[in-house]
This record gives structure tokens, C-alpha cells and sequence, in this order.
């Protein structure tokens, strides 16, 4: 983690002017599906995935022992769209979790015209463990395609890019733009600092005037064909899997996540506890 006087996983940022995390708590405010309250999932909210897993098998008398453990998961199983580790348990216990080993890059999304890429763009931050998403511009997003992944990552929003460039010179983080404008340096020879922003544009006129100005560096993605760009999702996903590929510490034995998902009629995999 970079180093910061206001963390940004912390609630507190809840009241910053510049800066509003929705999301650490498990409820999506901004979504009127989302009716989550404690320990419960209202009809209508249930995320479904297809590898859902069944009731833990022996019923009560046979349920795991820990705090993170959600008994009404362990009841009726677990139909969201987690890894097999964190089967049945709590939403906020996933979250702290992944606390312990989220990677120090930010990622950031102009948010002008309500794109519909900003969903995936999550979703491929929660894979690949960004500390934190940074929304720019209108507050509300397109969430279809996070997959509801949002509930396990930290978002914060800043209502313009000068909101955004007062939040990274605070935390003490450099603001590499993704667009293919001239001037740019090839992502493929780039070293990305370990902690730093990565910040993205909407599909279509990619980053405003203002974010290429306020970026330390501007990169652009290779390309080999006959179009102009690539989907504003899928460039966010390679940026990210580059960053991962040049800092990730793989032979710390992290990385490798998904592990096997039981079979029918198997008894599922207990997980780990959450870290300390």
C-alpha cells in the first residue's frame, strides 16, 4: 500500500468532498435492485453464477466453524460469483479479505456519457485485485457488466478529473493515462510504477483534453489490424494484466485463485479463514 493519511479502503472517505466509497460496506446505494440489508439477501438480489454450489451437505450439525461463514449461505448454499475460497462466507469478510492483498494500482474511468464498458472495467479490477476504481464525472455507472464485483471492490468517486488529480497527488500516486493519442509510449516497452493510477477514457473519444494533461504518462496498447481502437474494456483488462505481469509476485504463491470447484454430490471446500 502506497502511504496516505486517509487509507483509501477507509469509510471515511465517505465524507470527502472529492471522494465517495459506496460500495466497502457491501450495498450498491446507487442501484434500487439492491435492497441488501445485514446478514440478508431480499428476493430480487441474489447474485447468480453457474457454478453455484448447494447447501452445506450434513446439514447444521456439520456446518464449519469461523465468524466469516455466512450461516443462511450454509443453509441454502452459494450461487454468487466468487472463487471456490470464498464459498459461504460473509460479503464483508471477502472484502477484508482481499484486503490483505490487493495491488497497489488504481484504476480510473471517465464517466461523461454513462458508458457501458465502466462495468467490465470493474469487474476486470476485482479480478486482477486493484486497490481501488475511481469513477470521474457522473456519479451513476452502468453496472451490468461488473458482474456484481463492485460489492467486493473499494469504489470511489470524484465529480472531474481536478477531483481525481488532488485524490492521487495526496496518496502520492503518478496518473498513467491508456489512449491512443500521438505522442504516446508503447505499453509493450513501458515499465509501469508499482503503485500508481491507470487512468481510462470512454469508448469512442477516449480520455478528455483534461485527463491527458493531468496524466504523468500517456500509453497506448499495440495494434496490428485495421481499426482505429480497441474496445475501452478489453484495453483497461490488458493494462492491467501488464502491470500485473511486470510487479505480481507469482512465486509467492499467490495468483493461481480459482483452484477446483467441487462436483456434484461433493462436500464443498471449507476455504481458508480471513486474514489477520
Amino acid at each position: 500500500m502506497h502511504p496516505t493519511d486517509s487509507p483509501p479502503h477507509d469509510d471515511n472517505h465517505a465524507d470527502d468532498s472529492h471522494a465517495h466509497d459506496s460500495h466497502v460496506d457491501g450495498s450498491n446505494p446507487d442501484d434500487p435492485n439492491d435492497a441488501r440489508t445485514e446478514g440478508r439477501r431480499p428476493e430480487g438480489s441474489v447474485e447468480q453464477s453457474t457454478q453455484g454450489v448447494g447447501p452445506w451437505p450434513g446439514g447444521p450439525d456439520a456446518w464449519p466453524e469461523g465468524d466469516h461463514y455466512d450461516r443462511e449461505l450454509l443453509e441454502r448454499g452459494d450461487s454468487r460469483n466468487v472463487i471456490d475460497r470464498y464459498r459461504y462466507w460473509r460479503m464483508d469478510a471477502i472484502v477484508a479479505d482481499l484486503d490483505q492483498h490487493r495491488h497497489p494500482f488504481h484504476v480510473a474511468i471517465e464517466n461523461w456519457q454513462h458508458d457501458m464498458n465502466i462495468g467490465s472495467i470493474v469487474r476486470s479490477a476485482n479480478a486482477f485485485a486493484a486497490d481501488t476504481v475511481h469513477i470521474v464525472g457522473r456519479k451513476r455507472w452502468n453496472k451490468r457488466g461488473a458482474m456484481v464485483t463492485d460489492r467486493y471492490q473499494h469504489v470511489l468517486h470524484h465529480p472531474d478529473i481536478a477531483a481525481l488529480v488532488a485524490w492521487a497527488g495526496e496518496a502520492g500516486l503518478p496518473i498513467i493515462a491508456v489512449d491512443n493519442v500521438p505522442g504516446a509510449v508503447l505499453l509493450e516497452t513501458y515499465s509501469f510504477p508499482r503503485e500508481c493510477l491507470l487512468l481510462f477514457g470512454q469508448e469512442g473519444p477516449g480520455l478528455s483534453p483534461e485527463a491527458l494533461v493531468a496524466a504523468e504518462t500517456v500509453v497506448e496498447i499495440s495494434q496490428f489490424g485495421s481499426t482505429r481502437s480497441i474496445n475501452a474494456s478489453a484495453a483497461a483488462a490488458v493494462t492491467m494484466h501488464a502491470w500485473v505481469r511486470e510487479h505480481h509476485d507469482f512465486d509467492a504463491g499467490q495468483g493461481v485463485v480459482g483452484g477446483t470447484r467441487p462436483g456434484a454430490g461433493q462436500a464443498p471446500r471449507a476455504g481458508g479463514t480471513p486474514s489477520a
